[in-house]
């Protein structure tokens, strides 16, 4: 394995994506084209690390407003409306009516009730969390990209575990930041288990398999979706190809809607 240019003593898989030196987690400087050595960034990306970000996070902060506008028109705390109805994730409906629009408007309805409190909290409150986290260092637009990727993936998971129920909620997207998070520490050459996103990942897909009314499966396939999205990004970082990375993710999204549509 390669060595660090400044730091010879430390191995490392990342390059510069401009210069192509190998660097190491403390040499490395995010930009909105991968990382780059200190010399490359010549001062003018701030360092950033996952826990210390300060740009505005504007995509999680719009796509919480989005998530809780739709909850309040569904119903809330009432009895579903139209909105929760025509666009919950139900695979007879994609199957015979072919509404396929619900494998991503499933992803921002959740439940009505006292139920549903607890669940869009819970979902907001995490995305809050990961998204603060997360998006100022790895940008909006591919934080964005592994989210409708991760949602994608969660609502074929959902349908090839139970095509037949009626799901809701941007867990499965929620669980693919937790593993996009998860492979950007690890990326830096810090262990995920030594900050909360291990530990968050083993917690909540205990729970998922623990509990029953929970979408194991849209949980599991979100997080690994957000994994190979996060990937594909980190892939096209060190081959110094950008749009690779955007290509990767649509052809991981396209893949998933495809598998969701096939398996409704």
């Amino acid at each position: 394995m390669a060595t660090c240019y400044r730091h010879p003593s430390r191995e490392t898989g990342v390059s510069c994506s401009s210069c192509g030196r190998p660097i190491c987690p403390d040499c490395m400087t995010p930009t909105s084209v991968g990382m780059r050595c200190p010399e490359c960034a010549r001062e003018r990306t701030r360092v950033r690390s996952l826990r210390t970000g300060t740009d505005e996070p504007v995509v999680t902060y719009a796509l919480i407003a989005i998530c809780f506008v739709a909850w309040l028109l569904e119903g809330s705390v009432g009895s579903p409306t139209r909105i929760f109805v025509d666009g919950a994730l139900f695979g007879p409906y994609i199957d015979v009516k072919h509404e396929y629009w619900r494998l991503v408007t499933g992803g921002f309805l959740h439940a009505t009730g006292t139920q549903g409190i607890l669940h869009i909290g819970f979902n907001m409150y995490l995305l809050w969390i990961l998204g603060r986290m997360l998006e100022p260092v790895i940008g909006s637009v591919r934080f964005g990209a592994i989210y409708f990727t991760a949602l994608l993936a969660g609502s074929f998971g959902a349908l090839l575990v139970s095509p037949d129920a009626v799901t809701v909620g941007a867990s499965g997207a929620v669980f693919g930041l937790m593993g996009a998070a998860a492979l950007e520490l690890h990326a830096r050459g810090v262990n995920p288990f030594q900050t909360g996103i291990g530990g968050l990942i083993v917690i909540n897909l205990i729970f998922s398999f623990t509990f029953a009314g929970i979408s194991w499966g849209g949980h599991v396939g979100g997080l690994v979706g957000g994994a190979l999205a996060a990937l594909a990004f980190q892939q096209a970082d060190l081959r110094r190809s950008r749009p690779a990375g955007f290509i990767a993710c649509a052809a991981l999204a396209a893949a998933a809607a495809a598998g969701g549509i096939a398996v409704a």
